[in-house]
């Protein structure tokens, strides 16, 4: 017969499970996308997704946030991508897409076919999922056509799959040195906390009505 556990083993056992099972009643949001969602150049805490879930439990709505950011990729390589990282569970899917696209002048009805796969792929994987898609921008060095085509094909995505538009990722961030690596793409730490609240003033009432209803 094993020895039974001691008053201390049980108290641990029993505040394990309560933690988990309290972790486990918060809502999960996926962050899928490129360097930006890894916070390129940044500890992993100082990356926007670990921003928004602080900033969520300061709200009184804690999340589990995964960090599903990946230096490099394309719109191509997000739509290979996505059926892996949606293995694990998922309540909100945030698809920041196509950044790199912009920086190698592929072509936007490319990209806007590309993310249209990717949430029909994310809508198969996690049917009750809901998808929020970020918009992003061209670089003006490319063209007035070229970045009214990019700018124009997220509303035109949003619109036909009939998913929620984040405003630019990047807004109040993007051009300003005093916010960004030395590279002047990424954000260091006090222009990715500016970049957190962007997310996360669009994804605050989704995470309310998530969480009022667990």
């Amino acid at each position: 017969m094993g020895v039974p556990p001691s008053a201390r083993e049980r108290s641990v056992a029993e505040t394990t499970r309560a933690v988990s099972r309290g972790f486990a009643k918060r809502p999960t949001i996926v962050f899928f996308g490129t360097s930006l969602t890894a916070g390129y150049g940044l500890d992993p805490s100082e990356a926007f997704p670990a921003i928004v879930a602080r900033l969520a439990d300061a709200a009184g709505t804690p999340i589990n946030a995964v960090n599903a950011g990946l230096s490099g990729e394309t719109s191509a390589g997000a739509l290979r991508r996505i059926d892996w990282v949606l293995k694990g569970p998922a309540d909100v899917v945030v698809l920041e897409v196509g950044a790199n696209d912009a920086l190698r002048a592929i072509d936007p009805a490319s990209t806007r076919k590309n993310i249209e796969h990717v949430i029909e792929a994310a809508r198969r994987d996690r049917p009750a999922a809901r998808i929020i898609l970020v918009q992003m921008e061209a670089p003006p060095n490319l063209g007035d056509r070229f970045t009214r085509e990019f700018h124009g094909l997220y509303a035109e995505v949003a619109s036909g799959e009939r998913v929620e538009l984040m405003p630019f990722l990047l807004d109040g961030v993007a051009g300003i040195s005093g916010l960004n690596q030395a590279d002047g793409i990424h954000p260091n730490f006090k222009g990715e906390k500016i970049v957190a609240r962007n997310v996360w003033r669009s994804l605050a009432p989704v995470v309310k009505s998530l969480s009022s209803a667990r």
